[in-house]
């Protein structure tokens, strides 16, 4: 189990570049956390980290923001699944072309399409700390 500790957003961009150390080949990433545990802060991060200059948010409404970076020129996709009431509406935007399209993808709210997943995610928890930090798992 790898965990890195996020004290503050002082130290989030620190902890972004430690996962991206441990990400090795790995390209599908699902992020399990309650809301305001800090998924899309720290996806944010690992996209910045990453070379990605555009503005980075939360795919709420769109359910997928495609992001590039501008050092390697390399696809990121964010996906918010919150919304998504059934699984054939992720279905119908061709998730799991994406999930096997070898571009990086960073899933929140993975659990609502579990079945779509493939069978290397890399299941990643964050947890908020008693002491406002957060806590950053995954095996």
């Amino acid at each position: 189990m790898n965990t890195i500790k996020i004290e503050s957003l002082d130290t989030i961009r620190q902890a972004a570049k430690d996962f991206i150390v441990a990400m090795d080949d790995r390209t599908v990433f699902a992020f399990y956390g309650k809301m305001g545990a800090g998924k899309t802060t720290f996806i944010k991060a690992i996209c910045e980290e990453l070379g990605v200059e555009d503005v980075i948010n939360s795919p709420t409404f769109a359910i997928i923001n495609e992001y590039r970076s501008e050092q390697t020129g390399e696809l990121i996709y964010h996906f918010d699944f919150y919304r998504i009431n059934k699984l054939s509406e992720a279905e119908d935007i061709g998730t799991e072309d994406y999930f096997y399209s070898g571009a990086l993808c960073f899933i929140e709210w993975p659990e609502k399409v579990d079945e779509l997943l493939p069978g290397d995610v890399v299941s990643v928890t964050i947890s908020e700390d008693e002491d406002g930090s957060r806590t950053v798992k995954w095996e």
